[in-house]
């Protein structure tokens, strides 16, 4: 019996083999993790389909697959189909995933010509072909029709090369027409591709190290986001003196309940209240309908530093929960996230993100906002410095933040009323809300 890699998610077309947990001539039972698979942002294992021994193991530690690819053999097992095999954990982001390794190679002219030609994106439901805002921006000012683009990204996804390429094909198939008829040849020079590798050797000892598909989700991700939204910072200070005084004085209170009483926890409880009050700042907007989505419901992420990169958990319904239920669920999440056990679900669907990096310093920072959201406020380290109160000198700790928005879904009016309701929040926030219920 082959085991193949199944579908993991949807727009997850394949992963990096991280470990491998059987060897070959054992004997493996029905479930039982054979080897875990890192997909962007989460690693998650891979079971077993069936009893049997491992007869043939096709694949290496570090190796990258794609849905389909034969994996293991195990002999002693009845026919399993692909498609059967489900993962223990969902090992996916929102994020779309790295390039997938089955992708069509470069063709020669005359294969390249009918496949700039005959090629046609289609899809059961109607929907466009899967592409960043920046690609579709690109396609609509040069008039392109995205549908005759063969995507190389897993799930068929379109990147800037793939357009490059598709253009220079068109060029390629011009001046073979113009050469077949007698014409002259096309004089346009092929378009060059992003990035240009440099030989860094030259000057003294290098090393390389393979991005890994976390890193390259990071990387695409903000990239599209840099480029696609017009995006504004506001800048605010917050004075925490007397929120840490409450969390100094409940701090005990909440170890004993197994919770964490932490600012991001405070910053939750009063994001959760200002976004209630600011729709604007929980809404996406969707570009093919040129419409604001308002959202009902308010699921903040927050970013957690990992080995690996940046990984954002998402906390649901956060406008339901008490702080306690917010420190205990924050603690876990990130606990599960550094740990590499984040399920897909725990991923997806945020309104919201805070992006704190008090714990490690520094002070104002601008954040890039994490698409389709609009918004995104990040936290410095809250720092001792004299400030006027009631006339008068006092040293007071100090929290810089700022709020990158997107000025397509917030002017700048509303982006000072919702921070200004933000900070007025830790400032003055009510110490009933700190009750353990």
């Amino acid at each position: 019996m082959d085991v193949k890699l199944p579908q993991l998610a949807e727009g997850v077309e394949g992963g990096t083999v991280v470990s491998i947990l059987v060897a070959e001539g054992q004997e493996v039972k029905k479930d039982q993790a054979i080897m875990e698979l890192e997909t962007q942002k989460a690693v998650g294992s891979i079971p077993s389909p069936s009893t049997g021994v491992v007869t043939k193991i096709h694949v290496k530690q570090g190796m990258e697959v794609s849905v389909g690819q034969l994996l293991i053999s195990i002999e002693g097992g009845g026919p399993q189909s692909a498609a059967s095999v489900k993962p223990t954990q969902a090992p996916a982001s929102s994020a779309a995933p790295a390039a997938d390794a089955s992708a069509p190679r470069a063709a020669t002219p005359t294969a390249a010509a009918k496949s700039a030609e005959d090629y046609r994106y289609e899809s059961k439901s109607g929907a466009p072909p899967p592409a960043p805002p920046s690609i579709r921006k690109i396609a609509r000012e040069i008039g392109l029709d995205l549908t005759r683009v063969r995507g190389s990204e897993a799930g068929g996804r379109i990147n800037l090369a793939d357009v490059r390429a598709y253009i220079q094909r068109l060029q390629d198939i011009s001046g073979q027409g113009s050469s077949q008829s007698g014409g002259a040849q096309s004089t346009t020079a092929p378009m060059t591709t992003p990035g240009e590798s440099v030989d860094f050797s030259k000057w003294g000892p290098v090393r390389r190290e393979k991005l890994s598909p976390l890193r390259r989700t990071v990387s695409r991700r903000m990239v599209e986001s840099w480029t696609s939204i017009p995006k504004i910072n506001q800048f605010w200070e917050a004075d925490i003196t007397s929120l840490l005084a409450l969390r100094k004085k409940h701090a005990g209170a909440y170890e004993k309940k197994g919770a964490h009483l932490t600012l991001t926890s405070f910053l939750l409880f009063v994001l959760a209240r200002a976004l209630k009050k600011h729709p604007r700042a929980n809404s996406s907007l969707d570009e093919s309908s040129q419409e604001i989505i308002y959202k009902d419901y308010i699921h903040i992420g927050v970013a957690v530093d990992t080995e690996g990169g940046v990984i954002v958990p998402i906390l649901r319904n956060v406008d339901q929960k008490s702080l306690l239920q917010l420190s205990e669920e924050l603690h876990t999440l990130t606990e599960k996230t550094r740990q590499r056990k984040i399920s897909i679900e725990e991923l997806q669907g945020g309104t919201f993100t805070i992006s704190n990096q008090g714990s490690i310093g520094g002070s104002h920072f601008t954040p890039i906002i994490y698409a389709p959201q609009v918004a995104i406020l990040g936290v410095g380290q809250g720092q001792s410095k004299p400030v006027a109160v009631d006339g008068k000198i006092a040293i007071r700790t100090i929290l810089p933040v700022c709020l990158a928005y997107d000025h397509r879904a917030l002017d700048g009016a509303d982006a000072v009323r919702f921070l200004k309701d933000v900070v007025a929040g830790v400032e003055t926030f009510d110490e009933a809300g700190l009750k353990l219920k």
